[in-house]
């Protein structure tokens, strides 16, 4: 047997049509039932919970009882930066499995990724904290400057409470829609925190989609201009 990382039994979890589905519901950042999973995937719930059963022994779900119900959701944050990646990746070598659609404008354009913002706003966003000095690249690695804290703190984001030794600050994530980068890590999680809680966008039931209204749409684009 050789040595290393087993990539093809994750290959094998992800490679199923059913559990891909499954994994790309769970994108959302939301916590979903089996029955709710099953829908999604488009099987059984005995089958779905067959598929639910091999993705966490595969490290990639976690679930927690609540009542009579079990949620799933992604592992960790480092489980769907590795989704959206392979999605961008899929999208690069034309790997589609449907021509676009009405919704996908409003799924292009601002979308959540796990927990953050992607989608051409994602993107918009991360330029510009780049452009500006906010994020410096220090080799692989983001850092948020001195200048940026402060421009972080004036939006109101606590940027002390961000900090932890098991998720980065900053970090940057491969669009799949834009073939760029948009911001994840904690910092990323709190702008789109921000932006829903201070009125300017919206996240659509049942969707990755995020709505911004015409005012939170004009102010993002005064907060983050890109020539």
């Amino acid at each position: 047997m050789k040595e290393g990382p087993d990539i093809a039994r994750l290959g094998t979890l992800i490679g199923d049509p059913a559990r891909a589905n499954m994994l790309t519901a769970l994108m959302g950042g939301q916590a979903l039932t089996a029955s709710e999973l099953a829908q999604a995937a488009g099987v059984s719930l005995p089958t779905a919970s067959s598929h639910l059963s091999k993705l966490e022994d595969g490290g990639l779900l976690s679930q927690r009882k609540q009542g009579r119900h079990r949620y799933f959701a992604l592992a960790d944050t480092a489980t769907g930066a590795m989704l959206e990646s392979l999605m961008g990746f899929a999208a690069s070598r034309g790997h589609l499995r449907h021509k676009p659609g009405p919704k996908d404008p409003a799924l292009r354009k601002a979308r959540v990724c796990y927990d953050h913002l992607a989608g051409d706003f994602g993107v918009r966003m991360f330029d510009n904290l780049i452009c500006e000095g906010t994020i410096i690249a220090e080799g692989e690695n983001l850092v948020l400057s001195e200048a940026g804290e402060a421009r972080v703190s004036a939006l109101g984001i606590n940027i002390e409470k961000l900090h932890s030794p098991r998720r980065p600050l900053c970090k940057s994530c491969l669009d799949w829609s834009e073939r760029r980068s948009h911001l994840a890590g904690s910092l990323g999680r709190a702008l789109l925190a921000h932006f829903i809680d201070q009125g300017w966008a919206r996240r659509m039931a049942d969707s990755r989609v995020i709505t911004f209204t015409p005012e939170g749409e004009r102010r993002f684009m005064a907060v983050f201009p890109v020539d």
